[in-house]
């Protein structure tokens, strides 16, 4: 068996180290388009921060045993009929490989925004390593102290973190009215509070249109004539799939251009399978496939494409959309649906609800605030989403999963109260603030379930 793999991050990884799994005689290659295979891009600003001064360590494994894999090694073009890839060799050559099982894992590419100017020096993309060596190199060859990030999601708000970590003046432009659009924007808001109590400017409703060379570094303007002078301009505004080979193909294309699959990881051509952020993903609050670029969507996705192309028979069960980011000493997490994206779920009358409870008993010594917005449909009761803003060692992280775990197996809100949850008081409370959480939601939206009372017990 032949199995072939363009594309060596997460999803190509994941799918190549399962296909050996289940086929240990499998001949299995997977094809770079650069040097490096499995290595964490999320982990891009912790190394540009300093927090992690070795890039080597963002490898996420190093022996890939039983896998061949080919650095450097871009694929120029797919032939589905032949079943046969294109290769471009480190020397040079071209070279026609042919498989019997293709898996494409070609990942994303950064969104570029209509800016005059991006390719001037000293402007940047971060999405790779290369682009990260980059960044570095300029910080290092120049006494850069000021740099103007544009756009504020995942990327954006790290990185105003880790430049402000090296004791730069960090600069976020959002084209929208609050930063982080992946939360509510009264979460938003909190995070702006954040970012401009360690020093960061915050800059909203404010569209980039010009990059160019000033006298001294680089001068960046906007529509509405605000103007900075800076040494150092990102622009991360979201990335899209990377899918020009599947095209050029014929494999059909779906939501936002990514490449169509079903819970097999099986495209529409046989024998062809696609996985990670050049895929289409299920969505199983949204009962429909969308586009929704995630490392950890991209290992299932990957792990489900491997094991099928090498024989076995496994299916995706689809995503919540669960997703947490660390902004100073601040966790904000998601999972599910907002309430703005309900009705295309279904449920019109769907409700948020915001409560406020310490993340564990108030009386042991470091109790810190957690903020909850829940969402859930008040006619059948059932959970359709969560957020939470707390201390990043208030354990966020771990809350979230609680929710996502319940939205995956279709839970109500109330059936939150039903779970087994640990308890001890430095970490939490008998009911936990999931819980808590919950109750709130049931007492503002469902008057007729009986509510356990907690207050006893906080």
């Amino acid at each position: 068996m032949q199995i072939r793999i363009i594309g060596g991050s997460d999803a190509g990884i994941s799918a190549a180290l399962r296909a050996r799994e289940v086929d240990p005689e499998a001949d299995i290659r997977v094809y770079l388009a650069d040097d490096f295979p499995n290595y964490s891009i999320c982990g891009l600003p912790f190394f540009l921060s300093g927090e992690t001064p070795d890039w080597h360590s963002l490898a996420h494994r190093a022996v890939f045993e039983g896998i061949e894999i080919r650095r450097s090694c871009p694929v120029r073009d797919i032939d589905v009929r032949q079943k046969t890839i294109t290769v471009r060799g480190t020397d040079g050559t071209i070279e026609r490989v042919s498989y019997d099982r293709l898996v494409i894992a070609t990942g994303a590419v950064p969104v570029r925004p209509r800016i005059e100017g991006l390719d001037v020096p000293g402007v940047h993309e971060l999405h790779s390593m290369e682009d990260s060596f980059r960044v570095k190199a300029l910080l290092e060859r120049t006494d850069a102290k000021a740099a103007v990030i544009v756009g504020s999601g995942f990327i954006g708000v790290e990185m105003a973190d880790a430049l402000t970590h090296l004791g730069m003046k960090a600069t976020l432009v959002e084209l929208g009215p609050v930063v982080f659009p992946s939360v509510d924007p009264g979460f938003g808001s909190l995070i702006e509070d954040k970012l401009r109590a360690h020093g960061v400017a915050v800059v909203t409703e404010t569209e980039v249109t010009k990059i160019q060379r000033g006298v001294s570094g680089l001068v960046v303007a906007a529509k509405n004539g605000w103007r900075q002078d800076v040494d150092l301009v990102l622009v991360v505004v979201g990335v899209r799939p990377a899918t020009d080979l599947a095209r050029e193909a014929g494999i059909p294309l779906g939501e936002r251009g990514a490449i169509q699959v079903n819970s097999r990881m099986e495209t529409a051509v046989p024998g062809v399978y696609a996985a990670g952020d050049c895929a289409e993903t299920w969505h199983r609050l949204l009962q429909r496939y969308t586009y929704l670029p995630l490392g950890t969507t991209s290992h299932k996705q990957g792990r489900v494409a491997g094991e099928n192309a090498a024989g076995g028979d496994r299916e995706y069960e689809g995503s919540v959309g669960t997703q947490v980011v660390k902004i100073f000493d601040m966790v904000v997490a998601r999972t599910g649906l907002r309430q703005a994206e309900t009705i295309g779920a279904g449920f019109p009358a769907a409700v948020t609800t915001p409560s406020i409870f310490n993340d564990h008993k108030a009386y042991y010594p470091g109790a810190t605030e957690m903020q909850f917005r829940i969402t859930g449909d008040p006619i059948s009761g059932k959970l359709l989403g969560a957020q939470i803003v707390g201390h990043w060692r208030s354990e966020v992280s771990k809350r979230i999963d609680i929710f996502a775990s319940a939205l995956f197996h279709g839970m109500t809100v109330d059936g939150l109260n039903d779970l087994d949850l640990s308890y001890t008081p430095p970490l939490s409370s008998p009911w936990d603030p999931v819980q808590m959480s919950a109750q709130a939601w049931l007492l503002e939206n469902v008057n007729s379930n009986p509510i356990r009372d907690s207050a006893a017990t906080q």
